[in-house]
């Protein structure tokens, strides 16, 4: 009985082990859990309220780069005035602000010390998209090989950048870096850009930084010009419990956000910063229906009584268009037809279900 029990004990174990290869690796792809593939590049991204311990972040070797938080709209008002509490909360606000700035930039050189690729994102809010941008270009100082992102949360203009402003701050980047951001963007902003690519031309061929946090995306895409993400944030604070977590990184709480690339850790290192269009993809079209003649200038013809009689009784769906065919015959072929309209009678089962054949000319 024992060694039984062991027996039972020892295949449940291996179907287990089956199991959880299959859900990890095997089973993943492009659009369903691919941080379950090992051979795939991770990318962390942060901001300054982030406990993060870069030492350890690199002894995961998938993690591949750090897209950290740069610039959040515009900056703060550069002269305290107003009363003693209002000149009080401007100078704290501009204590934050620089400390924010050189956490950056210290957490920037340290990264990438230790192999690790850079980025930097601005969080875009209502306002001004030139002078954000410029506040963008001041603050993070994006070097040659540092990834560049635009991060629009909403569609809510009152609240952040509207899309036509993001296509400024966009050509406004590239004509000062000569590269491109890419696009950080959830599933609503993403499905309206796609939308708008016609009136939005920059905006829906960046590289897309997907926000999904669901096991499976399948059905996302294509959408517009995107055939794919370039990168999928799938595990954030939200979905990232003590208990239960996408992916845990070591060096990092659980709230940090977790993206994938469909990329290895080399070719991501190979492609980056990016900064270049996704190529325009033709717009989606349908079939269009034939366009239907105009109508032959006829004279009046009027066919055989006996003939329509007949029509009425056998093609009663049909008689107009019967009709129709006789007058044409008349009139382009000099003969009258006066042979029963029974042989134009359609198939039984035709009269029921195809009243209006597909592409009728007539």
């Amino acid at each position: 009985m024992g060694c039984r029990r062991m027996s039972i004990l020892a295949k449940f174990s291996a179907l287990a082990v089956v199991f959880v290869a299959n859900v990890s690796g095997a089973s993943a792809s492009e659009f369903f859990r691919p941080w379950g593939s090992p051979e795939l590049a991770l990318i962390l991204d942060g901001y300054e309220h982030n406990v993060i311990d870069f030492h350890e972040i690199v002894e995961d070797k998938r993690v591949t780069a750090f897209i950290h938080k740069g610039s959040d709209g515009m900056p703060p008002k550069y002269r305290c005035r107003g009363t003693d509490n209002e000149r009080a909360l401007c100078r704290q606000t501009w204590q934050r602000y620089a400390i924010s700035k050189e956490l950056y930039r210290t957490r920037r050189t340290l990264a990438k010390k230790l192999g690790l690729k850079w980025g930097a994102y601005h969080l875009a809010r209502a306002g001004n998209p030139l002078a954000q941008a410029r506040h963008f270009l001041d603050f993070a100082d994006p070097q040659d090989d540092e990834l560049i992102a635009l991060d629009i949360e909403g569609l809510n203009s009152e609240k952040w950048m509207s899309l036509d402003d993001a296509e400024k701050f966009a050509t406004y980047i590239r004509a000062r870096t000569g590269r491109y951001p890419i696009l950080y963007a959830n599933e609503v902003v993403s499905r309206r850009i796609a939308e708008r690519r016609t009136t939005l031309p920059i905006l829906s061929r960046l590289p897309l930084w997907y926000a999904r946090y669901k096991p499976t995306i399948r059905g996302a895409f294509p959408k517009g010009n995107w055939e794919s993400y370039a990168f999928w944030q799938f595990a954030y604070q939200g979905n990232c419990s003590a208990r239960r977590c996408p992916y845990r990184v070591p060096g990092t709480n659980r709230d940090i956000d977790v993206n994938v690339a469909n990329l290895s850790p080399d070719a991501l290192r190979s492609s980056w910063p990016l900064g270049h269009l996704v190529e325009e993809q033709l717009p989606l079209t349908f079939p269009l229906p034939i366009a239907r003649p105009e109508p032959p200038n006829l004279p009046d013809f009027a066919p055989p009584a006996s003939m329509i009689a007949d029509a009425e009784t056998t093609l009663s769906p049909h008689r107009h268009r019967i009709a129709g065919y006789l007058q044409y015959a008349h009139a382009r072929l000099g003969i009258t037809l006066t042979a029963s309209a029974q042989q134009y009678q359609l198939p039984v089962n035709a009269r029921e279900t195809n009243a209006s054949p597909v592409n009728d000319l007539y």
